[in-house]
């Protein structure tokens, strides 16, 4: 397995191209960018910009992983609003259509929500209709991903909903595309599972992972922790990645950042990887 880091670990205003260096300079083999609203990569980048940040990866001799987006909170593909609804779909185009110009392999997928108690105000959804509506968006999506090579990953995240693998397992099969997939975040699970579950059920179906650490003791957003300070098993983790035959990118996301000299945590995160992944000495 590789590994790699999302750009939301960066410190905050830190552009692409910064993110980029960073990255490399911190010894990781490959960078999440994300399609955002602003910044470097957004929602109106051209062709022509697009295409200059994946030659400047390449010169930097670094890979880009996969392409997330956090507008999925905002522009909800399970909203009670036909309009939001839309703009997701119409974002999720142009991020598979970036994508393919970054000559990635797959995007970072939010499906919905029934509800999200982090963000305030954020409107509740019926469990048997948010499935329905994500059902009928992510199968249009499919057949996008297809036209651009691309995958779709299902993240599991903190949206009261698809709680379970097996439930993942379920969504991901009745959409019947081997363009669609699950987004695996194995810090998000803790919250009412465990990793290795979901590992060993959604097996073949992960297209990407995502590594962060979480302490269940502290609970809500406060349990966020650097790699190795939390709860997840990671010797465990790797074990059943390595089961399942999974051998590509493993993705560090790290929430929240530092406070102080936060470059620090770009750093901290590529040594602790190297222990979770059994490379190196110890420091």
């Amino acid at each position: 397995m590789k590994k790699g880091i999302n750009a939301w670990s960066f410190p905050a205003g830190m552009g692409a191209k910064d993110s980029i260096q960073l990255a490399k300079a911190a010894g990781f083999e490959g960078i999440e960018l994300a399609l955002a609203e602003d910044g470097e990569l957004n929602l109106t980048s051209s062709k022509q910009e697009v295409l200059e940040l994946k030659d400047y990866a390449a010169d930097t001799g670094i890979e880009l992983t996969s392409l997330a987006s956090g507008l999925y909170w905002t522009y909800s593909l399970t909203s009670n609003s036909e309009e939001i609804r839309n703009k997701g779909l119409e974002i999720a185009r142009k991020q598979l259509e970036t994508a393919a110009l970054l000559n990635v392999d797959t995007i970072l997928l939010i499906p919905g929500a029934v509800g999200v108690d982090f963000i305030p105000g954020f409107e509740v959804v019926p469990y048997d209709v948010a499935y329905d509506r994500a059902q009928e968006a992510v199968s249009l999506l499919a057949t996008t991903a297809a036209e651009y090579k691309v995958n779709i990953g299902l993240e599991n995240v903190w949206n009261k909903f698809l709680l379970s693998p097996l439930e993942m397992k379920r969504f991901i099969d009745e959409i019947g595309s081997p363009w669609v997939g699950s987004y695996l975040d194995v810090g998000n699970t803790l919250a009412n599972g465990y990793p290795e579950h979901w590992i060993s059920i959604l097996g073949e179906r992960i297209k990407k992972v995502h590594f962060k650490d979480y302490r269940m003791q502290a609970g809500g957003l406060h349990g966020f922790v650097d790699l190795l300070a939390g709860d997840v098993d990671y010797p465990t983790v790797v074990e059943a990645l390595s089961a399942v035959g999974y051998d590509g990118y493993v993705i560090a996301e790290m929430i929240p950042s530092y406070t102080h000299h936060s470059e620090q945590i770009i750093y901290n995160t590529s040594l602790s990887m190297d222990r979770i992944l059994g490379r190196g000495t110890v420091l």
